[in-house]
C-alpha cells in the first residue's frame, strides 16, 4: 500500500520521500519465545499519554467503476513535524480502508477536534459507516477536501511523504492553508475515553 502511494506521488510530481533509514534486522518470533513486549500491556502504557483527536478528510474523486466522495477516519496520531518547510504528519493503519481513497487524493484536511465533538469521532471512527452523513463540511481553500463544519481548527495540506511503520503508515504532509475558527476546549482521549482541558 505504501508503495501505491508513492508511486501516485512521482507520477503527480510531488516531492520524492527521503531516503529511508536501514531496515533493523527482523526475524520472526518462535512459537517457544515471549513477544518482547505484550500488546495489552503496550496499549495500557500507551494509554497514559493525553493526546488531542482529529479527523483526517479527502475527497476522492474515484476510478473507473468505483464511486467517489468524501472520505475520512479518526486519528489521534497527528503531531506538528516542521516550521520551515511547514510539514504536519499523521499515523494511519495499514488495513484502513479510508487511507487508499486518502492516498488517491493525494491530499487532506486535518480537523482538530472541540470537547464538544466526541459524537463526531465517534462517528468517524467507525469503519464501513456512511461517515458524513448529517455532517456540514465545505472545500478546504487549497486542495478541496472536506472541512468540517464547527471545528476550532482545520489545516489544508497536500501528501508530501509516505513512509512505514510497522503495522502503520506515516503520513507527511505539507501545509497549503490553515485557520482556527474560534476558541474553545480541545477534546482529549486518555486511557481509553474522550475527556477536558481543566486549568
Amino acid at each position: 500500500m505504501a508503495a501505491t502511494a508513492v508511486r501516485y506521488l512521482r507520477s503527480t510530481g510531488a516531492a520524492e520521500p527521503y531516503a529511508a533509514m536501514p531496515r533493523p534486522a527482523l526475524r520472526a518470533v518462535a512459537a517457544d519465545e515471549r513477544a518482547p513486549v505484550d500488546p495489552g500491556e503496550f496499549r495500557r502504557v500507551l494509554g497514559h499519554f493525553a493526546s488531542g483527536v482529529t479527523v483526517i478528510t479527502a475527497y476522492d474523486a474515484g476510478e473507473a467503476g468505483e464511486g467517489g466522495g468524501p472520505a475520512g477516519f479518526a486519528c489521534q496520531s497527528f503531531a506538528s513535524l516542521s516550521l520551515d518547510p511547514p510539514l504536519v504528519a499523521f499515523m494511519v493503519a495499514r488495513t484502513s480502508t479510508s487511507w487508499p481513497r486518502i492516498a488517491r487524493a493525494g491530499a487532506f484536511c486535518v480537523n482538530v477536534l472541540g470537547a464538544h465533538q466526541g459524537e463526531l469521532c465517534r462517528a468517524f471512527a467507525v469503519s464501513g459507516a456512511d461517515k458524513f452523513a448529517g455532517v456540514g463540511h465545505r472545500p478546504a481553500p487549497v486542495t478541496g477536501s472536506p472541512r468540517l463544519d464547527s471545528v476550532p481548527a482545520w489545516i489544508d495540506c497536500t501528501i508530501q511523504a509516505v513512509h512505514t511503520g510497522g503495522d502503520h503508515l506515516i503520513v507527511v504532509g505539507r501545509v497549503e492553508a490553515l485557520g482556527a475558527e474560534r476558541d474553545g476546549e480541545p477534546l482529549l482521549f486518555h486511557q481509553g475515553r474522550f475527556g477536558r482541558f481543566l486549568a
